[in-house]
């Protein structure tokens, strides 16, 4: 059972994170900076990424869906890289290809993992999207 004490701390904890809390509360100084400093990273660390690859959209989407794979990304990892992925002309035939390309490397587990986390994101993706539309009528 946790305790109120047990879930401030978890609070804390998830404030220094992401910005909302000070990393020492008796000086008041943040870490951190930004309305959501761990969401802007990762956003900053892939424009990066993107700006040094000299790969075509398509392929640079493909090899980061293998490097998810590879390392049993979450969800909302794939869920950052479906959208592009369609949108750059990936088919989800070049996502099976890529899957079945690694399983070797990685393993049957991970990459069913990963096939089972790509649905999800896609349906995400879809009623997001027909959510999108829905508003717009």
């Amino acid at each position: 059972m946790r305790t109120p004490a047990m879930r401030a701390g978890r609070l804390d904890t998830f404030g220094q994170l992401f910005g909302s809390a000070p990393l020492d509360p008796g000086r008041g100084t943040f870490m951190a900076t930004g309305e959501a400093p761990v969401l802007e990273a990762l956003v900053e660390m892939n424009g990066v990424s993107l700006a040094r690859a000299e790969l075509d959209p398509a392929t640079l989407l493909l090899v980061r869906i293998a490097a998810l794979a590879a390392v049993e990304a979450p969800t909302a990892s794939y869920l950052m890289h479906v959208g592009p992925a369609v949108e750059s002309g990936v088919k989800i035939e070049q996502v099976q290809d890529v899957l079945v390309a690694v399983a070797p490397i990685v393993g049957a587990p991970r990459v069913l993992s990963a096939a089972g986390k790509i649905t999800e994101a896609l349906g995400v993706a879809i009623v997001v999207t027909e959510d999108a539309a829905t508003a717009d009528d």
